[in-house]
């Protein structure tokens, strides 16, 4: 299995649906892989804008994992309107 780093930015005031969403990615990661570290960072100033919104939680998550938990949780974010932006990017050895 792979290193992982995903970067996650919720929108600000909807702290039920943040926590779902994020209980759905840990079942996600934990199926096929390992949870290493979880930090929510709180809410942040955007650098812009996004649909008229200038701050997000943003929430960071290191794990480890396969191809296609990779693809389950791109694909779960895109889907979840409580998610603003998300990135998922592999880390070095």
């Amino acid at each position: 299995m792979r290193k992982y780093e995903a970067v996650f930015i919720f929108l600000p005031n909807e702290e039920e649906k943040r926590v779902q969403v994020l209980e759905r990615f840990k079942g996600i990661i934990e199926a096929d892989g390992a949870i290493t570290n979880i930090d929510e960072w709180g809410t942040r100033k955007l650098a812009y804008l996004i649909d008229d919104i200038a701050e997000g939680y943003y929430v960071l998550i290191n794990f480890e994992g396969t191809p296609e938990v990779i693809k389950e949780l791109d694909r779960v974010a895109r889907i979840s309107d409580s998610i603003m932006r998300h990135m998922i990017t592999r880390e070095d050895e």
